[in-house]
């Protein structure tokens, strides 16, 4: 069931899974860093985000090295960035480290950005989603590529009441940078 309007502000989970990562050879995985597609994926997730009107209050970023770059080449592309909070619970985490990470979001971030890995955020996005504008449901569903990025929306007085089946998918978007083009101010 989708939460009444009314039922405190409209609150914007944006969930964007990191850029594609290179697999260097003796790097543990925690240490692999983004491959040259997601370097030109990357910023392209942070224009898409800005072009969507979704720039975030406060970030949540998994402590794994392309999940680090990844938020780092986004945001570069903002005028001013929000706070970033490196979590480690995020590497490789499942949906109830996932919830637990973003019910401790301040009430005061209306809009939060979950930077991770999948499964765990293919799998939170289809939790929280009760239901989806047009096929952003089954697009999840179908793939949640690198440098995917999904929109879910709800009313609530703060980030711990978010539950299953509580939001709306209003989006799901894949940022894909132009080979040849790299970001201005690098």
């Amino acid at each position: 069931m989708i939460a009444r309007a009314g039922a405190g502000p409209l609150r914007r989970l944006v969930v964007l899974r990191h850029a594609k990562s290179a697999w260097p050879d003796d790097v543990p995985d925690h240490e692999r860093p983004l491959a040259s597609r997601g370097r030109r994926d990357a910023p392209a997730a942070g224009r898409v985000l800005a072009g969507a009107d979704c720039l975030p209050d406060l970030a949540l970023c998994s402590t794994a090295v392309r999940a680090r770059e990844t938020w780092e080449l986004a945001a570069a592309q903002w005028g001013t960035p929000p706070p970033v909070r490196h979590d480690a619970r995020l590497y490789a985490a499942e949906v109830p480290e996932l919830l637990e990470a973003v019910r401790e979001a301040p009430a005061e971030a209306e809009t939060l950005l979950l930077v991770g890995h999948n499964p765990g955020l293919e799998e939170l996005v289809l939790t929280l989603a009760g239901d989806s504008l047009d096929d952003a449901l089954d697009d999840v569903r179908t793939k949640f590529p690198t440098s995917a990025i999904a929109v879910l929306t709800w009313h609530g007085t703060g980030w711990a009441s978010l539950a299953p089946g509580t939001a709306l998918l209003t989006d799901m978007m894949v940022a894909r940078g132009k080979k040849g083009h790299h970001g201005r101010g690098r």
